[in-house]
């Protein structure tokens, strides 16, 4: 596949290259620690170990910002510790929330390497660990955040395998959203034959998985989308009904579809443009799941606003779901069972270099991406 050419060039780090040698983790006759800017946090994947430490590329934010805050530098990688294993990565995934993080909405210490799913080859285990070997191929999705970098260390308990036969690509680019669509079809709203979903966004990364997972579980699907290219894309994902929000008012639109009667659930990742139309879609004792914010925060919503027809507010994480090793299997086998069963499929159209996140991020905020964002180290 085609890596998608960067329309600028390559940002430039202002801060100060790494110290070569790792600072002394000893007490006794301490070294200088290397200026803040290129200091890693003890507990950060990539971090420097006393006398192994590698060297290695990554993207850093040190200040919140733009893409251009994401800045190519070079950082210490040191051995696993216990419990840990180290990831040399070969493909990660891009999400909204990777953006949320570089915004500042939610908060996380700096500097920091972002990026919250990868695929990889395990190139070192911690001592005494059981159940993974070097050469292993594994996923992760949620926390630690870290992922965009040439190698990383992470938990040994946050890694699944990735069955052989899913290629890195494709479990990089499904592994976060389709837990994500697990939780939101399985686990907060379980879709039935019968069931009526409106699907915002319903082309993209998250959207495109839900409209094809719904679709399966028998439910009428309703999606909303920005174009006729990004119309085509979701009929293809089972969309029953388009909706262009450009051209159409939704609400009305929705209740022309369903006769009057509304929505059994409405998804919305988008947020502050949406969420009023989205709580007048539903029918009464329907669910908004609010799970993203790409317009903005919405509006508090006031308690009367649920009580005209009985409706349920929700806004998850999917941390919060998958929050034990047991509950982090499920979710991840059953998407890779519908990527092998064929229920699931993704659609990589947009690759960069790693080194080109703070393109790949223009972009996805600028709403020119469909389906899948990668970074290929």
């Amino acid at each position: 596949m085609t890596l998608t050419p960067c329309s600028t060039p390559p940002f430039q780090s202002v801060f100060p290259s790494p110290s070569p040698v790792p600072p002394t983790l000893r007490r006794s006759n301490p070294r200088p620690l290397p200026p803040p800017a290129t200091r890693l946090r003890p507990r950060h994947r990539l971090r420097c170990c006393c006398s192994t430490a590698e060297m290695v590329k990554a993207i850093r934010v040190h200040e919140l910002g733009g893409p251009e805050a994401l800045q190519w530098e070079e950082v210490a990688v040191g051995e696993p510790g216990d419990g840990e294993i180290r990831v040399r990565n070969t493909a990660i995934g891009v999400n909204f929330i990777d953006v949320y993080f570089r915004k500042g909405v939610y908060p996380a210490s700096l500097p920091f390497t972002p990026g919250m799913e990868a695929v990889g080859v395990v190139t070192a285990v911690g001592p005494g660990l059981t159940g993974r070997k070097v050469g292993d191929v594994v996923a992760y999705a949620g926390k630690p955040m870290g992922s965009y970098a040439e190698e990383q260390i992470i938990p040994a308990n946050v890694a699944v395998p990735v069955p052989p036969s899913v290629d890195h690509k494709t479990a990089a680019a499904i592994m976060l959203k389709g837990m994500t669509v697990h939780m939101l079809v399985r686990r907060i709203f379980k879709v039935e034959t019968g069931h009526i979903v409106l699907i915002h966004a319903a082309a993209g990364g998250v959207g495109s998985l839900l409209c094809q997972w719904a679709n399966a579980l028998g439910a009428t699907v309703i999606g909303t989308v920005s174009n006729e290219e990004k119309a085509s894309l979701a009929h293809l994902d089972g969309c029953h009904h388009v909706i262009m929000y450009t051209k159409e008012d939704v609400a009305t639109r929705v209740k022309e579809i369903t006769g009057g009667k509304g929505v059994n659930v409405v998804y919305d990742s988008v947020g502050k443009d949406t969420y009023k139309a989205s709580l007048e879609c539903l029918a009464p004792r329907g669910f908004l799941v609010s799970f993203g914010q790409s317009s903005g925060s919405p509006d508090p919503i006031s308690m009367g606003d649920l009580a005209s027809k009985s409706l349920f507010l929700t806004r998850p994480s999917m941390m919060h779901y998958t929050g034990t090793r047991d509950e982090l299997l499920e979710a991840a086998g059953e998407v890779f069972a519908n990527v092998a069963n064929g229920v699931l499929h993704t659609r990589v159209r947009h690759t960069y270099p790693l080194s080109e996140a703070a393109c790949a991020h223009a972009d996805l905020e600028a709403r020119k991406t469909s389906g899948s964002v990668l970074l290929i180290p």
